[in-house]
């Protein structure tokens, strides 16, 4: 005979039924306690001046922080007269610091920018006697260079340091030209620069190419590329079949010659040389 199947659901008795939940007998969660001691935070006197001493020799604009690095562990720096071998010392500016036997100073970075004017030429000392840019930034303490080369002919955004590290991270750093050619320019041989094609030297491309003239005028147009070599913008067009007549730079790693007449220059603001250093090395 089979049992009668039991009702699984309760009466209800109209009213709304209510769940008191059991209080926890777990204990309330506590951190635990240790008794190791917390590593005091070491606050560095705003009047210190000392810095590592891998910087101090990049400062004196013998080479980069590495590079100095293994000068450091091949023995050939000393502090007073002291042979240093190890890593993160820290000197003061009094301190006298040599480096294969010759004595080097701190130098303060200086960075500047310039919109070049036509017919100088980027080097520090030219053997035909032409007029170089650094003619026009003038003397300064600390010895500045060019961080890249420009043609004579060239103009526009031209950057000085003598910070060697940032210099190394600039040597592939987008720069926008306005280039100027003989005759106009047709829209497949600005695909083809986009493309890219071999020269002397390798393959070469620019990032980006587009018409700037007023009108119907193709003969102006914009290129943005990332390269340091040699020309190369009068090069890749000269390759297409056309002659440069004019080649500014407008841009250079994100500088302009905003405010600047040809042959003007300023210093950098310490936004910019930050942004700069942020810059992945090339």
């Amino acid at each position: 005979m089979d049992k009668p199947k039991r009702n699984s659901k309760r009466p209800t008795t109209g009213k709304k039924e209510t769940f008191k939940r059991k209080p926890s007998k777990s204990k309330p969660y506590a951190p635990k306690k240790t008794d190791a001691p917390k590593k005091p935070v070491v606050k560095r006197d705003p009047n210190d001046e000392s810095m590592r001493l891998n910087r101090f020799i990049s400062n004196a604009g013998i080479c980069s922080r590495r590079e100095a690095d293994t000068i450091i562990l091949s023995g050939a720096v000393s502090i007073n007269d002291k042979v240093v071998t190890e890593m993160g010392v820290r000197v003061q500016p009094s301190d006298k610091v040599t480096v294969g036997g010759e004595t080097i100073q701190h130098e303060k970075k200086l960075y500047l920018v310039m919109n070049k004017p036509k017919n100088f030429v980027t080097s520090a000392n030219d053997a035909l006697g032409r007029k170089t840019a650094l003619q026009l930034v003038g003397k300064h303490k600390q010895a500045v260079s060019a961080v890249d080369k420009m043609d004579r002919a060239s103009t526009g955004v031209l950057m000085f340091t003598n910070d060697l590290d940032l210099a190394k991270r600039l040597t592939r750093v987008t720069s926008i030209y306005q280039v100027t050619t003989d005759k106009n320019v047709s829209q497949g041989d600005l695909n083809v620069l986009v493309e890219g094609f071999e020269l002397e030297g390798g393959f070469s491309k620019a990032d980006e190419a587009s018409f700037v003239g007023k009108g119907d005028d193709r003969k102006v147009i914009g290129i943005e590329i990332r390269s340091n070599k040699n020309k190369i913008v009068k090069r890749m067009m000269e390759h297409l079949g056309y002659k440069v007549m004019k080649l500014d730079r407008v841009s250079f790693a994100n500088l302009t010659k905003k405010d600047l007449a040809r042959g003007q220059w300023r210093y950098l603001t310490n936004e910019e040389v930050a942004f700069l250093k942020m810059t992945k090395k090339a």
